[in-house]
């Protein structure tokens, strides 16, 4: 008998969080629903929901509401907040800032109190292809991986990046960092979590190199991870335009979420 998310909680409701509400609403077929959706206090209510879903402004209530999965939008602050919380609670977690994990002890942690209420954490592969080839090859025997992020100049605005180079003046592509997975997840929270899903799936935060690139000529994001083992080797690269809302975040995001919510719910999953 399959487990399946028929009601499914949020946490934030920004553009990731509007986009997923859409995609659920349009493609779930009524096998599945948003219900419930955890916002900070004083944000209007977003236009991307139906009338059916509950904003609430505390935790607490998000789970009275008993959902069978919470995904999370929100960023690293509400994953560190709220992922043990609901591990505990025995309520399944989909996490997409999965940089806030780079904490190894806040790791164990999350781990332990999912291994105590029988629940699960789901990482998502984002905006990122071949994450399922990168976790076959390292049964195998990994022995070198490299994730690069390349991103126009304005995605990168508002990070370090900004200390580094002079985004505004840049007329090729320039990377601006190359060191391991963890460094780049800590120092590039809204840019690099999909550093942080590479390495948890491959080689680990210390032995992922990073490469993160500002190109004035990049039309979107793009994402490429090579990898090399015993067991062969891997090179994808994935790329599409940003949100429109957000740069830094591509819009291929929402649709990775939403694969992971609505697979859940069908007899037959890729």
């Amino acid at each position: 008998m399959r487990t399946s998310w028929r009601r499914i909680g949020m946490i934030g409701c920004g553009a990731i969080g509007s986009a997923l509400a859409d995609l659920i609403e349009r493609e779930a077929g009524g096998r599945q629903a948003l219900t419930t959706v955890l916002m900070k206090p004083a944000r209007p209510r977003p236009r991307a929901l139906s009338e059916r879903v509950e904003v609430v402004y505390d935790l607490d209530l998000l789970l009275r509401s008993r959902p069978d999965v919470v995904v999370e939008c929100a960023g690293h602050d509400a994953v560190r907040g709220c992922a043990i919380p609901i591990l505990s609670a025995g309520v399944d977690l989909v996490v997409i800032a999965t940089g806030a994990l780079v904490d190894d002890g806040f790791r164990a942690e999350v781990e332990s109190a999912a291994t105590r209420s029988g629940a699960q954490l789901h990482l998502p592969s984002g905006a990122i292809a071949g994450i399922d080839g990168l976790a076959a090859l390292r049964l195998g025997g990994l022995e070198e991986v490299t994730y690069t992020s390349v991103k126009p100049p304005s995605a990168w605005r508002g990070t370090p990046a900004e200390e580094l180079i002079d985004l505004a003046s840049l007329r090729e592509p320039e990377t601006f960092f190359a060191g391991p997975a963890r460094a780049a997840a800590e120092a590039f929270p809204k840019n690099a979590n999909l550093a942080a899903t590479v390495a948890l799936a491959g080689l680990g935060l210390d032995r992922t190199r990073v490469h993160l690139v500002a190109d004035p000529g990049a039309a979107g994001n793009l994402g490429r991870i090579e990898a090399r083992g015993r067991g062969g080797t891997l090179d994808v690269t994935f790329g599409g335009p940003a949100m429109l809302d957000n740069p830094k975040t591509s819009a291929s995001t929402a649709f990775s979420l939403a694969r992971a919510l609505l697979n859940a719910g069908r007899a037959i999953t890729l």
